[in-house]
């Protein structure tokens, strides 16, 4: 059965009382707005703010520095910023795969830090500088030197692990810009790939690196 036609039913009863049929209508949509929530994890905007909830579990307006733009958004306690990220800012190439701080998908840069962020809680970033790989291209869209490396070399194949990959690597090039490919390897890791091509991976890297030194291939 429709949502509308549920609610509809509501007016079937008593249509002479408009005060009640007012007030079973907006109980339902609460009551189907509230098991929207249960199922999804987040909070669908429904208008009803007549009903809240209890102190400390309602979402927060916050606003967060991302990619250089200030974005406010509304985020639970328990959020993480993988998911504030992808499902509320709609910045979608932080993957999410093991979501338990494991494989590096999700890696972002928090103040020039790599972090996984399927484990960082959204409210612990406010007044830090969250970098994604959104974030990397110039304004007039020219790509960071480590994502014009991965093209040259084609450096992927399925490709969903490689924005963790990048962004370790612009990560690390701040504490290390000038790496050995092996001490390059140690920098990234904390970064796994599903289909387990390391060897190709690292040297799209590497030659990131070189970009990022001016280095021409002769």
């Amino acid at each position: 059965m429709r949502v509308n036609e549920v609610i509809d039913m509501a007016d079937i009863h008593d249509p002479q009382d408009e005060s009640n049929k007012l007030s079973r209508r907006d109980m339902i949509k609460t009551v189907i707005a509230a098991g929207t929530v249960c199922s999804t994890g987040y909070v669908i905007r429904s208008g009803l703010h007549a009903f809240a909830a209890t102190p400390g579990a309602v979402e927060r307006l916050i606003t967060l520095n991302v990619n250089g733009r200030q974005r406010p958004v509304d985020v639970m306690k328990q959020e993480t910023l993988a998911m504030t990220l992808r499902y509320k800012l709609g910045l979608t190439g932080t993957k999410l795969a093991c979501d338990r701080a494991e494989c590096g998908s999700c890696t972002v840069l928090i103040d020039d830090i790599p972090q996984y962020s399927c484990s960082v809680l959204t409210h612990t970033t406010r007044g830090k500088k969250i970098l994604t790989i959104e974030g990397l291209a110039a304004e007039d869209g020219t790509l960071h030197p480590v994502q014009r490396g991965v093209v040259e070399e084609q450096g992927f194949q399925c490709a969903f692990c490689m924005s963790g990959f990048i962004m370790s690597t612009v990560g690390f090039l701040k504490t290390n810009p000038n790496p050995t490919r092996a001490e390059l390897a140690r920098g990234v890791s904390g970064n796994l790939c599903r289909c387990q091509d390391y060897d190709k991976i690292l040297t799209s890297l590497v030659r990131g690196v070189e970009l990022s030194r001016g280095v021409k291939h002769v």
